[in-house]
């Protein structure tokens, strides 16, 4: 998102926040598609093609905390409980689960290379290493949904035709 002045602090935080607001208060599920980098801190083997796509709701998550550069909350996936740190800027969209309204915004502007775990995990020259070797992988956001920990199953599209983000301007 370019803003006329760039002196001014981004709009999308801002954006970000009152769209999670109105899917709570409207008894939807807030999901957030997010592209990833280095930059970002999610878990790396639900990242499919540079992007994933987190439930971010309350029921969801613990501690979350939307600032206007990162987005910072804990959840579980696989039943393990993991940190999740995301700089604003990397927030593709956020959206009604249900009804797929929200808000689409460009990607970052110098998106790095797209980041996978390659199976193993860390060599052995490094045993207390917490970094995960990196691979390339196949195309398609991975979706997470942070209560059941497992990427959902993809739904036949409701009758009436399939849910779209509904871009404002």
């Amino acid at each position: 998102m370019i803003d006329a002045d760039p002196g001014l602090p981004s709009t999308r935080p801002y954006l970000v926040r009152a769209l999670h607001e109105w899917c709570t208060e409207n008894g939807f599920s807030p999901y957030m598609a997010v592209c990833v980098d280095e930059s970002v801190q999610v878990p790396a083997e639900y990242v499919n093609n540079g992007e994933i796509v987190l439930n971010v709701s309350y029921d969801a998550t613990s501690g979350l905390q939307l600032g206007n550069d990162y987005i910072h909350f804990k959840a579980r996936f696989g039943g393990i409980p993991r940190d999740v740190m995301i700089p604003v800027s990397h927030v593709l969209a956020i959206y009604a689960k249900e009804n797929g309204q929200g808000m689409g915004f460009p990607p970052p502007e110098q998106p790095a290379q797209a980041l996978a775990p390659v199976e193993g995990g860390a060599s052995e020259e490094e045993p207390n290493s917490n970094v995960t070797p990196l691979r390339a992988v196949p195309s398609g956001p991975a979706i997470v949904d942070s209560e059941d920990h497992q990427p959902d199953p993809p739904n036949p599209p409701p009758t009436g035709g399939r849910p779209t983000l509904k871009r404002v301007k």
